[in-house]
């Protein structure tokens, strides 16, 4: 016979979107459980941001002193891969999560082990190791269950056993040849790791470019980096097939009738929303798509306001930042809809507004990429009065201290009516610490005139904003 329990909220998922909901709504005085199959933490603890950026960073660092004089000439040696591995191994804390159960204890939030299903209005049914639980929530059900790797509908592809993202920042054994099936940020980044490792890395992209959605220049700059460093980047190419004869290795067929072949395929193609099973069909909604939301991510095809859906699951922004920005947006609602307070109004606390106008994000590549708001085409196609103004990144004092021979890229894009900054991206090494002041001058809508006056410190690599403002006619 299944346990019934009762709880202010129910929150399906702990992964980094689901802990802050839950952290949000019992600092809001409401009661919170958390439903949780695997690793409390979730995906970008232990499969997906932390694990890449430690394997990425050991060959940026040698990376990094091999362009500076006095420094260069001092590295007489490459990556270590099993020190590599140690330190990545230390940071997903070995796939131990007891650090992170005694966060939720400290908390004040209560964790049920097993698989939890929607079971009709506010109550979740939980597959228990021990019996199975039955919760009910007075106030909303909060799905964060995120999303998976997808996998292209290509012949042999599942047979072949590939790597996912997962697989791939988990692996403890190094793969002579790794070919990479996507050009996107996830391929781009683990073909660099796997490669400062010494894996030769192939990468196949069918765009014509690496990071089809940033501004072009970008993976361009990338593409060079990377061709410099031996990795085969392939794009504007098509794979018909794969398989994984008896002797191991794994065979790619494009459309031009090459093959290729690694010890292991990574799939960096894409997402799917972790909806398949958790009970959308009690609510009639069909199960394994995403879920529209409105700001405040209250699920729109469900009436009432009392199920919730921030982070992956929703397909605004697949970025765990943005997940944790939904999801204290959303536990604030939760917590001020139950005391009968809350106006979602555009920028206040109870709606993501950011989602639409003001998105950062880093590449952890080398050169890194950091890019937030509108590109080009997206401020064109969105009817602003477009002024692009761009500046090599290289010729700002700062970044030529930071290394030898320094080569970037930055690029503004402005409202020409209102005179404010709707897009930034910058290519070069260590441009994700330029990032926050472009959010910043985005979300506030600083007016170029004001934006003048917030002077840059010399020599920093930060100059680029007084050279960008300057190229603009300030």
């Amino acid at each position: 016979m299944s346990e019934e329990h009762g709880y202010d909220v129910v929150v399906i998922g702990a992964g980094s979107t689901g802990e802050n909901v839950a952290d949000r709504v019992v600092k809001g005085g409401l009661s919170a459980v958390i439903v949780e199959a695997e690793l409390v933490g979730g995906d970008c603890s232990y499969w997906a941001c932390m694990p890449s950026k430690a394997l990425l960073r050991p060959g940026h660092a040698l990376a990094a002193a091999g362009r500076v004089g006095g420094a260069r000439q001092a590295v007489t040696g490459g990556v270590d891969l099993p020190a590599t591995l140690e330190r990545r191994d230390r940071f997903v804390s070995n796939w131990d999560d007891s650090a992170q159960l005694q966060w939720l204890e400290g908390a004040h939030i209560a964790l049920v082990r097993g698989h939890g299903r929607l079971a009709g209005v506010k109550r979740v049914e939980v597959e228990s190791p021990s019996q199975p639980v039955t919760l009910v929530a007075s106030q909303a059900v909060v799905i964060a269950t995120g999303s998976l790797p997808a996998l292209p509908p290509i012949a042999g592809l599942q047979e072949a056993r590939p790597w996912t993202t997962k697989d791939a920042t988990s692996a403890k054994v190094l793969p002579e040849r790794l070919v990479i099936l996507g050009g996107g940020v996830a391929g781009c980044e683990l073909g660099q790791a796997w490669a400062s490792m010494g894996s030769r890395v192939t990468i196949l992209e069918m765009a014509d470019r690496l990071l089809p959605g940033y501004e072009p220049v970008c993976g361009q700059l990338l593409a060079q980096s990377m061709e410099r460093s031996g990795i085969d980047v392939r794009t504007g190419v098509a794979v018909v097939s794969a398989e994984r004869p008896s002797y191991g290795s794994v065979v790619v067929r494009l459309g031009d009738g090459t093959e290729i072949e690694g010890e292991e395929l990574l799939v960096a193609a894409g997402r799917q929303p972790r909806t398949e099973d958790v009970g959308l069909e009690s609510l009639h909604l069909q199960p394994g798509t995403w879920l529209e939301v409105d700001d405040t991510m209250a699920v729109k095809a469900v009436d009432g306001n009392w199920l919730y859906a921030p982070g992956d699951v929703n397909h605004r922004v697949l970025l765990t930042h943005q997940g944790k920005y939904q999801a204290r947006v959303c536990g604030d609602v939760i917590a001020a809809r139950a005391r009968g307070e809350v106006e979602p109004r555009p920028w206040s606390p109870f709606a993501a507004t950011a989602d639409h106008s003001a998105v950062p994000q880093v590449i952890f590549t080398d050169p890194e990429i950091a890019a937030v708001g509108l590109g080009e085409s997206q401020a064109r196609q969105a009817g602003i009065a477009v002024r692009v103004v761009d500046y090599p990144l290289g010729q700002v004092a700062g970044a030529a201290l930071y290394s030898d021979g320094y080569s970037g890229h930055a690029r503004l894009v402005i409202d020409e009516d209102r005179k404010v900054v709707v897009g930034a991206s910058f290519v070069g090494s260590a441009v994700g610490e330029l990032l926050h002041a472009a959010t910043v001058a985005i979300v506030g809508e600083v007016p170029l005139d004001r934006l003048w006056h917030a002077v840059a410190s010399y020599p920093t690599i930060s100059e680029i904003w007084l050279r960008l403002l300057e190229a603009y006619g300030l």
